[in-house]
């Protein structure tokens, strides 16, 4: 009995072992990775209410392109722009994935992809929009108050010492000067130049009319006329359409703690939650 029940053991794992190795022979799906950048762009230490940073989307993002060997990334875009350094960084950390890997990124914008969020649109070798999607506003701005009347009518001196002569520049403690706004300006126009750029090149090949760089924003419709936007789509039906229905889908999110999950606004400051705010108000319509 003891033999007999060894070989049936035997036999029985023996069927399994063929099982197993039929498997791998399998087609397997074509896996496409979903990349969501949505927010405000800004570093760490800035707006933290739903903000994305190089160093914050950095984990999930080198993620997507190392697991389940994708045929593609998808990137869906709703954001209204915030620092260029961090939108060049996140960008340039894409686009060296997808050259490494040789995986192709399509881009598809949900309700905003202006100023920086366009910067990490123009990622995709592909731009997709709906057609009321908001796109484009490709410029530079600066933005801030004055306040040295208040400081006179309420009767407070304030006092300011410095090492180097223009330490001081566009002190909101002081009238303006036109000098420092003319140094304020030249650094605009050499990042506005460096956006253009680098649109320009990601767009090689387009025809992109020179009124996108004016900092004017377009629905999706328009932005195609544009040269912005290649074609209204929508990630899922588009992905099907180019990797055939049995496409799957694994999505890359940055992970909302939880504090965050439940509205607390106590690790930003009040200026930063409407600095944020007032960014998204721009383009909502």
């Amino acid at each position: 009995m003891k033999k007999l029940f060894k070989r049936s053991k035997n036999k029985d794992s023996s069927k399994k072992s063929r099982r197993r190795l039929k498997i791998p022979f399998r087609k397997s799906r074509p896996v496409v990775s979903v990349i969501r950048l949505e927010g405000v762009i800004a570093s760490g230490g800035r707006i933290r209410q739903s903000q994305l940073s190089d160093e914050g989307v950095a984990p999930f993002v080198e993620k997507a392109f190392t697991r389940g060997k994708p045929v593609a990334v998808a990137l869906v875009i709703n954001s209204p722009g915030g620092s260029p350094v961090q939108s060049s960084l996140i960008a340039a950390r894409i686009i060296r994935l997808s050259q490494e890997k040789e995986v192709p990124i399509y881009t598809f914008v949900e309700d905003v992809a202006a100023s920086g969020g366009y910067w990490l649109a123009a990622i995709g070798d592909e731009i997709y929009a709906d057609e009321n999607s908001i796109v484009g506003s490709i410029g530079v701005i600066s933005s801030s108050f004055g306040f040295q009347e208040l400081l006179t009518k309420v009767g407070i001196e304030r006092r300011v010492h410095t090492s180097g002569e223009e330490k001081n520049i566009l002190d909101p403690f002081l009238p303006e000067n036109p000098d420092d706004v003319e140094k304020l300006k030249e650094i605009q126009k050499e990042i506005h130049q460096n956006f253009i750029s680098f649109v320009t090149e990601r767009r090689k090949g387009k025809e992109i009319n020179e009124s996108a760089f004016t900092g004017r924003f377009w629905t999706g419709r328009k932005a195609i006329e544009i040269g912005l936007v290649d074609q209204i789509g929508h990630m899922v039906p588009v992905m099907k359409e180019k990797f055939g229905d049995k496409v799957k889908f694994n999505s890359y999110v940055k992970k909302k703690k939880f504090l965050s999950s439940l509205g607390a606004q106590i690790t930003s400051s009040t200026l930063d939650y409407f600095k944020a705010n007032s960014l998204w108000e721009k383009f909502r319509l």
